[in-house]
């Protein structure tokens, strides 16, 4: 017999996420048409990087696709539709943090978005929202957005 998974019987066997096993998780940048990107705030509340600004993201779920986690992610955090996802690259994640190593497999992606429409949809976990050039970066930012700002520049000339 296969077991249900939202079981509250099921949930309490689950491991933790890239910490027990492999977590997956989507990592999003939106972006407006004018070349600026959307960046929040991670709250006292999150379990890791409190006070520092990040882009968005979320754990995969099972059986959903990259697009899928993204526009589930996107609605969730910014409440917003995306207008358009665009799958970027996928990298292992390896890293510390207060003395616990965790793994997870990140799949980045762009993501346009109407700034009319943008608002903080997950209170609870990010203290402020704001738009940002790239050369004007709010502080202190998130420990693994230095490669992924690199990789911003050379999307935000070609598009």
């Amino acid at each position: 017999m296969i077991p249900d998974q939202k079981s509250p019987e099921y949930q309490k066997r689950d491991m933790k996420r890239g910490v027990d096993y492999i977590g997956v998780n989507c990592v999003f940048w939106c972006y407006d048409t004018e070349g600026r990107i959307l960046m929040h705030k991670r709250s006292k509340k999150c379990r890791d990087e409190q006070d520092v600004w990040d882009c968005g993201g979320g754990a995969m779920e099972f059986g959903e696709t990259f697009e899928d986690t993204v526009a589930r992610e996107v609605l969730e955090e910014y409440g917003v539709v995306p207008l358009e996802i665009e799958y970027v690259t996928t990298k292992n994640v390896l890293r510390t943090h207060n003395g616990l190593s965790t793994h997870w497999v990140k799949n980045m992606h762009w993501v346009l978005v109407d700034p009319a429409k943008v608002k903080n949809g997950d209170p609870e976990k990010i203290d402020e929202i704001g738009w940002f050039a790239l050369d004007q970066l709010p502080s202190p930012l998130h420990s693994q957005i230095g490669i992924e700002v690199e990789m911003l520049k050379i999307f935000l000339k070609r598009s």
